[in-house]
């Protein structure tokens, strides 16, 4: 007799394991030493409260009276909302976005799920740069998908003939997630500019358009005065995805978007294709509350100097430890090489000594870990003797 849960999904969470076993350690060391004595930098769970013009349009829309205000909405967002962030979009990338070419999502992942639930036949491909955002493979797989990945150089910038490499008569989709979740790297225009020459020769090639999503979460949570490349002027097959959850601090609350480029092969079909695929996935549509939050706090963010100077406080003293690690130009992650080739081995001598790091081996990178500086500046004082601690230990 077989088991109650599908195959395919029962996989996943196979694979998945190592991230509950990881969460149990860290459970298990918090209620045996109290989470005061846990360095705990594991999650990528935004730290930083909504900015007071977000808290105080949020009181404004909760009090106001106006009838209708939690029924049903058009299932691609609020006509006006839409029309915002439209109009946000051409101010940047100088295209002519309109309201019919955004899908006001249940945040980030839920637009990926929106585009490849649209995209996607069975046993079509979407490439990825690694390393890459863990829930990818399971996103690829929700719709028949298989993930394919393209490794970057030791800088874990974009490798061309990698790339060139992975693409197969299959392949419909590439994710490019810049700044990166692990890597906080940012990919510069010149190189998505070639990425872009490389995806039209590529489609010519196959005879069907490869769609470039871009996945950018974190735009806004960059470092040093950088600014991240627009890549829909770069490549015209492109989607849009991102989301409030860091640079308004709203993670739990589910708001983001899919914009579709107006040269979009068929846009406006496409554009149908993902409003039906927000109603089959369950979404219907993204809050109600929020989406009118949205135009009201135009141009609010975090303070994202609280970020930069959490990276700088572990940057310098990690590497006078001699640990290597690239300087990440946005989001908030570090990812260091692990002093030792087994990084799960690592992870566990790191966990005695009551520190928390995700293996590089869940983002496609072994021989690698994350650190997520999303914390308060005690536990990155207090995590800073634990990692010299470990590294003398397994790679002094």
């Amino acid at each position: 007799m077989t088991g109650i849960v599908a195959e395919g999904l029962r996989n996943s969470m196979d694979r998945a394991s190592w991230i509950r076993d990881m969460f149990t350690e860290g459970a298990r060391l918090k209620a045996e030493h109290g989470e005061e004595n846990v360095s705990d930098l594991s999650l990528g769970n935004p730290i930083l409260e909504p900015p007071e013009a977000v808290l105080e349009a949020l009181r404004k829309l909760v009090n106001d009276p106006a009838p209708g205000s939690h029924r049903y909405i058009p299932n691609a967002g609020l006509p006006e909302v839409r029309q915002y962030i439209a109009e946000s979009l051409e101010a940047g990338t100088s295209l002519p976005y309109t309201a019919e070419h955004i899908i006001v999502t249940c945040g980030a992942g839920g637009a990926l799920n929106v585009a490849l639930k649209a995209l996607l036949d069975p046993g079509d491909e979407v490439v990825t740069l690694c390393p890459y955002f863990v829930e990818y493979d399971f996103y690829a797989a929700n719709h028949g998908g298989k993930l394919i990945r393209a490794e970057t150089g030791d800088d874990f910038q974009i490798d061309l003939e990698a790339l060139e490499a992975a693409i197969t008569p299959r392949t419909r989709a590439v994710i490019v997630n810049s700044p990166n979740n692990p890597t906080g790297v940012i990919y510069p225009e010149e190189s998505l500019r070639a990425m872009g020459e490389l995806l039209r020769a590529a489609s010519g090639k196959h005879g069907r358009p490869i769609v470039l999503i871009a996945d950018e979460p974190y735009r806004n949570l960059v470092f040093d005065g950088l600014t991240v490349p627009w890549i829909p002027p770069l490549y015209a097959h492109t989607l849009l995805v991102t989301s409030h959850s860091k640079d308004l601090g709203l993670a739990g609350e589910r708001i983001g978007y899919l914009a579709v480029s107006p040269h979009l092969s068929e846009a406006a079909l496409f554009c149908g294709a993902a409003v039906m695929a927000n109603r089959i996935l369950g979404f219907v549509n993204a809050p109600a509350l929020f989406q009118r939050l949205l135009p009201m706090v135009a141009g609010a963010s975090v303070d994202v100097r609280y970020y930069q100077n959490l990276r700088d406080r572990l940057l310098k003293p990690l590497r006078e430890m001699g640990y290597r690690v690239v300087t990440p130009q946005g989001a908030f992650y570090l990812f260091p090489k692990s002093p030792i080739p087994d990084d799960v081995a690592f992870v566990r001598a790191a966990q005695n000594e009551r520190l928390l790091v995700v293996p590089g081996s869940g983002f496609g990178r072994p021989g690698h870990f994350r650190i997520s500086f999303s914390v308060t500046p005690e536990v990155v004082d207090r995590a800073l003797p634990a990692f010299e601690k470990v590294f003398q230990q397994v790679g002094g």
